[in-house]
Parts: structure tokens; C-alpha cells; sequence
């Protein structure tokens, strides 16, 4: 199918498209006319990238374990690791951004909050 064609059973947009081929997530033959043929799959792998950005998870990422997935024994166990493993990545944010906002808080109202924690009290 053409670019248009996929982008319109996608909803993803043309240009999207074209990065998302440049960069190697999807790939595309070129016809004798120079148009881009995608194979039909094409449209359920662009649902998987974009439910895997919702996720939040990125494009490098993606393209990685995307390549896993599809070569897993197994891939709904795959898929489940690769899961519990950005949940993890998550908790230990959210701890950083905790302790980050416990120090900010600490600063508030002395005088000079760029100073090292222990030198404001």
C-alpha cells in the first residue's frame, strides 16, 4: 500500500511516516515510480508503536524491543518482562522526583535556595 493509504488506516500522518522510515522503525520498498510500498502488517506494527507511546515508552526503545518481541519463544512472556521493567524504570523516577521535591520544599523561605541543603539550616 501507499503512504497515504497507511497513513489513512493508521492515523498516522504522512510526515510521521516518512521519519518513522527514515529512522528505520518502519520500512517501506520503492516502487520502478519511486512511491514507498508498505506491506499491510505495516498498519498493525504503527498501532504497537503508538500504544507503546502512550506507554511511554520511545522510539529507540521500541525499535529494540519491537525486533525482540517478534523473535521471542514466547512473546506475551516477552512482552510482560519488557512491562515489569518499565514499571521498575518508573518507581525509581518517581523516588528521584520525591527526594527532588522533599529538597526543594526544605529551601523554601531561607533566604538563599541555591546554597547546599545543609548550609541553610
Amino acid at each position: 500500500m501507499r503512504i497515504g493509504e497507511l497513513a489513512a488506516l493508521s492515523g498516522v500522518s504522512k510526515d510521521t511516516l516518512r521519519f518513522y522510515e527514515k529512522i528505520g522503525l518502519i520500512e517501506g520498498d520503492r516502487l520502478a515510480n519511486g512511491y514507498r510500498d508498505f506491506r499491510p502488517e505495516t498498519v498493525t506494527w504503527l498501532h504497537y508503536v503508538r500504544t507503546a507511546q502512550t506507554l511511554g515508552f520511545t522510539l529507540a526503545e521500541i525499535a529494540r524491543h519491537g525486533a525482540e518481541l517478534r523473535d521471542a519463544p514466547d512473546s506475551a512472556e516477552a512482552l510482560s518482562a519488557l512491562l515489569e521493567d518499565k514499571i521498575r524504570m518508573i518507581d525509581e523516577r518517581m523516588a528521584a522526583l520525591a527526594e527532588l521535591r522533599s529538597d526543594l520544599a526544605a529551601r523554601v523561605g531561607t533566604g538563599c535556595p541555591f546554597r547546599p541543603a545543609d548550609a541553610t539550616r
